[in-house]
């Protein structure tokens, strides 16, 4: 039986380890924390949106939105606890990174049910939103960013989409789906080295000086994803980079009224709002132009407090989008560190040792296509290790539920930079 070493726990790690073991691999999995989806999977707002620049994402996340929907039997496991989707449907307001005519071609040509709203249907549909466009985002301190709309959005709806209640519970699940396979977990344990006989990987090799061994390893290591990297010597051919960057999701009391409401994408002030089951909003940036990006070199030694200072601006943006919301006077949310490509797209491919793939720059973004990712990893791996040349062949993965195609080529360590995005966490 082949074997496999996945690195990382959080819920695109174990959700490649749930695939390959259905696979026919002996799988293992390494992570530096005490449990499954406690590091920036424990942080993500979980929404499942398909709004995004190129067929293959929009593909991608259509399929795995399905897999949500129906997450029992994807797990196919007795367990005390499920994660659930609630399906509440997106709002995305329009803006002029956003191509209305590019993004319904895209929902047409993958199934993606959806409305285009004018903005007196906005109006109409969303009344407790203020419809204006305040494009592009400003600082909140400034005197500009409180200037009056001199003109109206409209927006795309899609009946479909919301958001995953417990997205620590969500890579818990997959984990235990693993295990009951016969899936191992190390937990508490780091990579030192990544083992190598020439050019291909042999294993790793523990902070303990253990050595594990396998003929294929899975870079799923999140944040420390370009550290798990070095230490393989694998980066040189990529023409998209990954880099570790922190982020903050603030909660909010929801206005009376507004449950459960739809997600609401405003690219256009620069956040996004995700109701939550218990009454809150979370409200998350999408990296508007004004604000600074914080990359960090070192995502263990992040601030992981909430700051006043991102707070207000978040908060603020939303209190402007939704005039009823009242800002409280004490930050509350949490902070997370995203695995951040270049272009905001992943990379889920093989890499120039062989046997080492990866999985990596999910960007913040890519928490909704973790069902997916698993199984479309576990094809690729399987193909690569049969002889296909996936750079210049590269491997097409059919959607169970959709039955739409997916050119993996789209995901390549080697792709051209994809311009067309949001350069956010929208993607």
């Amino acid at each position: 039986m082949p074997k496999a070493i996945v690195i990382g726990a959080g819920v695109i790690g174990s959700s490649i380890a749930l695939e390959l073991i259905r696979n026919g691999f002996e799988v293992e999995v390494v992570d530096k924390a005490s449990g499954a989806g406690q590091g920036s999977t424990s942080a993500s707002s979980a929404v499942v949106r398909f709004n995004y620049s190129t067929y293959d994402s929009v593909a991608l996340a259509w399929e795995a939105f399905h897999c949500w929907k129906n997450w029992q039997q994807h797990l196919n496991v007795n367990l005390a606890s499920y994660a659930r989707l609630y399906d509440v449907g997106v709002i995305m307001l329009d803006a002029p990174v956003i191509s209305t005519e590019r993004t319904t071609s895209l929902f047409e040509q993958v199934g993606v049910a959806y409305e285009v709203w004018s903005a007196e249907d906005l109006k109409s549909k969303a009344s407790y939103l203020d419809g204006g466009k305040y494009w592009p985002p400003k600082p909140v301190t400034s005197d500009e960013f409180f200037e009056d709309a001199q003109s109206n959005l409209g927006a795309i709806f899609t009946p479909q989409g919301g958001y995953v209640d417990d997205p620590q519970l969500a890579a818990e699940n997959l984990a235990a789906a693993a295990a009951a396979l016969g899936a191992t977990f190390r937990f508490k344990a780091e990579i030192q080295a990544v083992l190598k006989d020439g050019d291909r990987v042999t294993g790793v090799e523990l902070n303990n000086g253990e050595k594990l061994f396998s003929d294929v390893v899975v870079n799923a290591a999140g944040p420390w994803s370009a550290k798990i990297n070095q230490l393989a010597g694998v980066g040189k051919d990529f023409t998209i980079e990954v880099r570790p960057m922190r982020q903050e999701v603030h909660q909010v009391d929801t206005p009376l009224g507004l449950l459960p409401g739809p997600i609401v994408g405003d690219v256009d002030l620069g956040i996004y709002m995700r109701p939550t089951p218990n009454g809150a909003l979370l409200i998350g940036g999408t990296e508007p132009e004004c604000d600074p990006l914080e990359w960090v070199d070192d995502p263990d030694s992040v601030n992981m407090v909430r700051t006043a200072e991102r707070f207000e601006a978040q908060v603020t943006r939303a209190a402007r989008r939704l005039p009823a919301l009242q800002i409280p006077n004490t930050p509350l949310g949490i902070v997370g560190v995203y695995d951040v490509s270049s272009d905001w797209t992943p990379i889920y491919d093989k890499t120039s040792l062989a046997g080492f793939f990866v999985a990596i720059g999910t960007s913040g973004n890519q928490f909704k296509n973790a069902p997916v990712v698993g199984q479309l990893m576990a094809k690729l791996i399987g193909e690569v290790r049969d002889g296909r040349d996936h750079d210049s062949d590269p491997v097409i993965f059919k959607g169970a539920h959709t039955g739409n195609e997916i050119n993996l080529g789209a995901f390549s360590r080697k792709r051209e930079y994809n311009s067309e995005n949001t350069h956010s966490v929208m993607g």
